[in-house]
């Protein structure tokens, strides 16, 4: 097994929900942290869901649900998420100008 430390995804301006990281097919994957940044000088909200295999996002797969964040703040979380082959991650915030990132590694 190989692991592969990376940038696992990273999306700007999504203002409806939209797809941050798919893992690979026969890979697995762990975030190890989770950046949003605003842009703006006024607060802005966001969204973070985790979903299995693909499937839509349903109310279980929320791990951060209309967060506020400060005008030019960013938000870190240093997590171990384990994600399994075509697992999701979709974001959203109210508005532009928030920037989303995820680092961590790909085993495969």
């Amino acid at each position: 097994m190989a692991n592969t430390y990376k940038i696992l995804g990273q999306v700007t301006d999504a203002s409806s929900e939209t797809l941050l990281y798919e893992v690979p097919s026969d890979t697995s994957a762990v975030i190890s942290s989770i950046i949003v940044c605003n842009r703006r000088s006024d607060a802005r909200i966001f969204t973070i869901s985790i979903s299995p295999a693909g499937a839509p996002t349903e109310d279980k797969d929320y791990i951060y649900y209309e967060v506020t964040l400060a005008g030019n703040d960013t938000f870190i979380a240093t997590v171990g998420i384990t994600l399994a082959e075509t697992d999701v991650v979709r974001v959203s915030s109210d508005n532009s100008r928030v920037s989303f990132s995820i680092f961590g590694t790909e085993i495969s």
